[in-house]
């Protein structure tokens, strides 16, 4: 049975939050973007918020790429 899209995005914050709690912005955001794919109703392919996350990536920016995970509802 799959999840409902709550519990799969709640799971996607959760694992992107442990990289980032271990300062890996990059493996944070790559896991947060590659965990929303796998759930039809959190695929989202849109390149400009994906463009975001990658700004927080470029500049290490541990609490940009906190409010781009916990921004997601």
């Amino acid at each position: 049975m799959e999840q409902t899209r709550e519990a799969h995005l709640a799971w996607c914050k959760k694992r992107a939050l442990e990289y980032l709690d271990r300062r890996e912005v990059a493996n944070a955001i790559t896991s947060m973007m590659s965990d929303l794919s796998k759930h039809p109703e959190t695929d989202c392919k849109n390149p400009h918020l994906t463009m975001l996350g990658m700004m927080a990536v470029q500049q290490n920016d541990i609490s940009g790429a906190r409010r781009f995970i916990e921004g997601f509802n």
